[in-house]
């Protein structure tokens, strides 16, 4: 039993983070994955989210008609 619940495991998190990277939303995957707050599912799966911040300016410029200004990175 304890093998079937590791396996069940991974594949709920393959499932997240396929969801995730499709562009599938914090609140739909929530919802696919039977959780009941949206909370949980982004304390579970921030990690998989490293460039939403900058996706979301870029959208941001883009719907205010900003030219694409790069952004330095650390070094």
């Amino acid at each position: 039993m304890g093998y079937r619940r590791v396996v069940s495991h991974r594949l709920r998190h393959y499932y997240a983070s396929t969801t995730l990277a499709a562009d599938v939303s914090i609140t739909e995957l929530s919802e696919y994955s039977g959780h009941r707050d949206p909370a949980f599912t982004l304390h579970q799966y921030t990690h998989l989210l490293p460039d939403s911040f900058e996706r979301a300016r870029e959208a941001i410029d883009r719907r205010m008609g900003f030219p694409r200004v790069a952004m330095a990175t650390a070094a």
